[in-house]
């Protein structure tokens, strides 16, 4: 039986996305597949096609992973390398997935418009209270100059 090489398998991703401790397992696994396939730790392009990430994915993927410690870029003449530094901090990332932070930034951002759209209702009505307040002054005032004009 002839092996299957893993450059010819692809980790299949769904587009709905996979929770942090998920991605952090296979980011982890796909530096050390390559790693043990070129004998040299990889690039972020080589771990991003591996596992059929965009490049803006899997460098969000690793430097959150690099911010918590479990990989490290080794800096080389040919450019950054990936390695691992601690897999076990692996088990300490969430296994739910958060929360859509765009949707919360969109909730957010929803809640602030309707709470300026409020702030800008109360000052229309201040001005149109005000503007209504100072015709009816002028208006007493030409009434009062008037009735004085007349003999």
């Amino acid at each position: 039986m002839k092996p299957i090489g893993v450059s010819k398998v692809r980790i299949a991703m769904s587009k709905e996305g996979k929770n942090p401790y998920q991605e952090g397992h296979l980011f982890v696994a796909a530096i050390r597949i390559l790693e043990h396939q070129n004998g040299t730790p990889p690039a972020i392009k080589d771990i991003s096609d591996l596992l059929n990430f965009s490049a803006e994915q899997a460098g969000l993927i690793s430097r959150r992973l690099e911010e918590d410690g479990i990989v490290k870029i080794v800096e080389s003449a040919f450019g950054d390398r990936w390695g691992v530094e601690d897999h076990l901090k692996l088990e300490e990332l969430p296994k739910e997935a958060a929360a859509n932070q765009m949707d919360e930034a969109l909730e957010q951002f929803k809640a602030e418009k309707s709470k300026m759209a409020q702030k800008i209702e109360s000052i229309k009505e201040q001005q149109a209270r005000k503007q209504k307040d100072l015709f009816s002054e002028l208006e007493k005032k030409l009434k009062k100059n008037l009735t004085e004009d007349k003999p």
